[in-house]
């Protein structure tokens, strides 16, 4: 049998950035919470609004499976002494069980080695509705909360207050406490429109019941009709609307009845740059902002108002008062901000610390200037745009604007770059330095700007990492991860061919930290260096390639980025060789061989003239033949091409070891023979390891 189950947890309103993040883990841990005990069921439905989370699951079982349970005990030369009397093992065996010790001599079988006593028994399932109190209670407390508070004289603590709480199994009310309060079967309606007790009369009912209340609890039915709603909004007046992902969410969760209305603001305005009015249309009002058919913004916005208001035109109206100083506001900085420009405003960002050990704003972008300017040369940019770039690349941080509205950082130091009439690509650089932003956002397009997007993470991450503050489990105050993707994704797709080993070097130079360093030199470019390339770990699983391919060429403990992705691509298309699983075999063999033997190579060096059996020959020309094929492949880095020359040696390889002794009692024919197998090994590592290819035991 089964019933439907419903949970709704009544809350002041929920943080609306992490709505949808606290539904699914909730729903999440009691889906788990139930399977842990052996139920299943048909389907579960997610609800989440502003001020309720709820789960409705339609068709789970009404107790829990019935267990058949096998209870070993002592053995039975333990249990019983020679005449047949039971042991105080036995005893307390009975005595732990129900069962009397008479029972005993019956419950005998044996475990696969010896006799044992032993209880099959079947325990009955338990009632659903008695567990369900506990799975909900425990899932509430795993939630990602970071801070938790208390109301009341309450000791529970959760994200916002509780204020009601609807537990109902089928129409069965159960009233176990939930975050300190009784559950029941009474909801509430829309805080306006249905500011009243609703109850619920069956899981079933819930949904439409909620909404003949003013609630649509479905996250995603809200999300629609905001999206849907907006769009058509934009189309009345020729344009298009803007609707971003993380924009959409929040504003589906403020609203429990949204309603979509346009508003519109001064032509005026328009002469501000876009960015920035996007900006303050959208992180302090949560506005959708409109394009027309050139991709220009028009002067007209989009709000999501959470009532069906008689009067429209004055929620409209509201509104745009309440835009309309925001805007100026903006245009005000914006003015005002063109008095100064960027090079006078440096002076400023010596009083703005960077870190306490690494000195200020200002000192980093020093420290850039040089990185910048030396990775320009490296990279075909002009060393001294690059370095003019690096010293105004902060300045705007002290503007204004940027004060106001943090996200225009760069947008607005591009803008005002152009205004103090900076070479073009110094302009452009102020923005592509942040480049890449997010996961799948673009890569600097000029070099300048890579230099200088470069330059500003490296320093960062030597620095951070020299004062011994590195990234730890999921700590990363400094967002190195974000940087060190950002390194490796602007050299691989701008295909910047640089060794990070010198790169590291010139940038350890200009850190000058002397007793303030935790860590230094040598050690300091190496952690550094293994930090961003085992980024590329993630990077590749994403793609769906194995591990093993990734460290197959991690083992050749390289440090150019673009080599390092040829090689990985190369290693992975030669797993697809028919000739792949068996020579990545045979190169594990012969690693295993060679490390557990003291082979020096220079002291006995390979001698053609030892080599006795056929096999051992035929592979010694093999090797020479592919040795003069593979030079030039190597040198233009066509690794796949080196790789399908190699697997030719699967036939002579398998024959060499089907035919040949390597460990031969001859010690000057063994040491030839490892020193063969050395040859073959030291082929394949020109582009991996192949042998890590073969799966741990």
């Amino acid at each position: 049998m089964s019933a439907d189950f419903l949970v709704e947890l009544g809350t002041e309103e929920l943080p609306p950035k992490a709505l949808k993040s606290l539904s699914s883990a909730f729903t999440e841990g009691v889906v788990s919470g139930l399977r842990e005990q052996g139920l299943s069921f048909e389907t579960t439905s997610a609800f989440a609004a502003p001020r309720r989370l709820a789960i409705m699951i339609k068709g789970l079982e009404m107790q829990t499976p019935d267990k058949d349970l096998v209870i070993w005990g002592p053995p039975t030369k333990v249990a019983f002494s020679d005449d047949g009397t039971a042991s105080r093992a036995a005893e307390a065996f009975a005595s732990k069980n129900g069962i009397t010790v008479d029972q005993l001599s019956d419950l005998v079988e044996n475990d696969g080695q010896q006799d044992k006593l032993c209880i099959r028994r079947t325990e009955k399932g338990i009632e659903t509705k008695t567990l369900l109190g506990n799975i909900i209670n425990d899932s509430l407390a795993k939630l990602p909360i970071p801070k938790r508070m208390r109301w009341g004289y309450t000791k529970e603590e959760f994200v916002r207050p509780a204020q009601w709480v609807v537990l109902l199994f089928n129409n069965e009310v159960l009233n176990d406490r939930i975050l300190g309060i009784s559950a029941s079967n009474t909801s509430r309606g829309h805080r306006f429109h249905a500011n009243h007790d609703i109850v619920i009369e069956s899981p079933s009912r819930y949904q439409d019941q909620m909404r003949e209340a003013f609630v649509i609890a479905d996250f995603n039915e809200r999300k629609d009709i905001i999206s849907q709603g907006v769009a058509k909004l934009a189309e009345e007046i020729n344009g298009s609307a803007v609707v971003e992902d993380d924009l959409l969410d929040e504003v589906t969760a403020l609203n429990e009845w949204p309603v979509p209305l346009m508003g519109k603001f001064d032509q005026h305005f328009l002469s501000i740059p876009s960015q920035a009015l996007i900006s303050s249309m959208k992180e302090h009002q949560k506005y959708f902002h409109v394009l027309d058919a050139n991709n220009q913004l028009l002067p007209a916005f989009i709000t999501v108002a959470n009532i069906e208001s008689t009067d429209p035109a004055q929620v409209i109206d509201g509104n745009e008062r309440v835009i309309r100083p925001r805007l100026a506001d903006a245009a005000f900085f914006y003015e005002n901000d063109q008095k100064t420009s960027l090079e006078s405003r440096r002076d400023s960002l010596k009083n703005i610390v960077f870190q306490a050990d690494l000195g200020s704003v200002f000192d980093k972008t020093e420290r850039v200037a040089a990185i910048a300017e030396y990775l320009a040369t490296e990279i075909g940019a002009q060393p001294s745009l690059a370095r003019r770039a690096a010293q105004l690349s902060k300045s705007d941080l002290v503007t204004d604007m940027v004060g106001e509205f943090d996200d225009l950082q760069g947008v607005m130091g591009r803008d005002y770059a152009l205004n103090d009439e900076e070479h073009p690509e110094v302009a452009e650089a102020l923005f592509e330095q942040y480049l890449p932003r997010f996961s799948g956002d673009i890569v600097p397009s000029t070099n300048t700007g890579a230099a200088l997007a470069l330059a500003d993470r490296l320093d960062s991450l030597m620095g951070i990492f020299s004062i011994g503050q590195q990234p730890s489990g999921s700590r990363d105050p400094f967002a190195l991860r974000r940087a060190s993707l950002g390194v490796l994704r602007i050299m691989l797709e701008r295909n910047i061919d640089l060794n990070l080993v010198d790169v590291l070097g010139y940038c350890n130079g200009q850190l000058n930290l002397g007793k303030r360093a935790k860590l230094a030199g040598n050690e300091l470019e190496k952690q550094v260096l293994t930090y961003i390339l085992d980024r590329f770990k993630s990077w590749y699983k994403e793609q769906g390639l194995q591990t093993e391919i990734f460290l197959s060429v991690a083992a050749l403990e390289l440090g150019n980025p673009l080599d390092i992705d040829a090689r990985v691509a190369a290693v992975n298309k030669f797993t697809l060789l028919p000739e792949a699983s068996s020579l990545a075999a045979a190169n594990k063999r012969v690693s295993n061989i060679l490390s557990k033997q003291l082979v020096d190579t220079k002291a006995a060096p390979l001698n053609p003239s030892l080599l006795q059996e056929d096999a051992e020959k035929q592979l010694f020309d093999s090797l020479n033949s592919l040795e003069t094929l593979i030079t030039p492949l190597l040198t233009r880095r066509d690794y796949y091409a080196v790789l399908e020359q190699l697997a030719e040696l699967k036939q002579p390889v398998d024959q060499f070891f089907e035919d040949v002794m390597v460990m031969t009692e001859d010690l000057e024919l063994r040491q030839n023979r490892l020193a063969l197998l050395d040859k073959l090994h030291k082929l394949f590592m020109n582009v991996a390891d192949i042998s890590l290819l073969v799966p741990a035991k």
